[in-house]
């Protein structure tokens, strides 16, 4: 009988239940990081290569515009790198959750770092909005003129760059719930 009570005490150890439906969190999570990479990454290198030199009369003189000239947009390209680089790293653990889907101290890990990074992206992206907003539209109270009528390309890509970096927000705020919703299931 003894023994009996044993092992009906291992059985009920053994049968406890497992998360249900983690495997699968992880696994749109992981993809999820994917699409987040892309976007931040793609943002980074769209700014990074933001340029345009305006024809003058003369070869001696020229009109440049870079991304290097506005600091806050060194800021968006340096946010997004370092954000991009996290996400790759971030993939491993990722790939842990979706091998033991049981996993809460590195899941917590990842919320407290994903939540981390997508403040700082949000950053970088909202001060380089507003840069992008006051090329496009200027302040007449500031006397600052709208340089897009000039720079078309040089404004077109820094719009297009935004979008990447937006999506990588708003996949840091799914990844988020994504990972509170699995929490709560272990």
């Amino acid at each position: 009988m003894k023994s009996g009570g044993v092992e009906a005490g291992e059985d009920s150890k053994d049968s406890k239940p497992k998360p249900k439906g983690n495997r699968g969190i992880s696994f749109l999570d992981f993809i999820m990081r994917i699409f987040a990479i892309i976007g931040t990454l793609g943002s980074a290198i769209a700014m990074g290569k933001t340029n345009e030199t305006l024809p003058s009369f003369t070869e001696f003189i020229r009109f440049k515009a870079e991304y290097k000239d506005l600091p806050t947009f060194t800021f968006f390209v340096v946010a997004n790198g370092i954000v991009s680089a996290y996400l790759a790293v971030s993939l491993v653990l990722s790939i842990l959750h979706i091998v033991m889907a049981g996993a809460r101290i590195t899941r917590v890990v990842l919320v407290f770092f994903d939540t981390v990074m997508m403040s700082f992206l949000t950053s970088g992206a909202s001060a380089a909005a507003a840069i992008v907003y006051l090329a496009h539209k200027g302040n007449e109270r500031a006397n600052w003129i709208a340089i897009c009528q000039q720079y078309n390309s040089f404004c077109d890509r820094a719009s297009g760059s935004l979008v990447g970096s937006f999506i990588g927000v708003l996949v840091f705020v799914l990844l988020i719930i994504l990972s509170a919703l699995a929490l709560s299931r272990n």
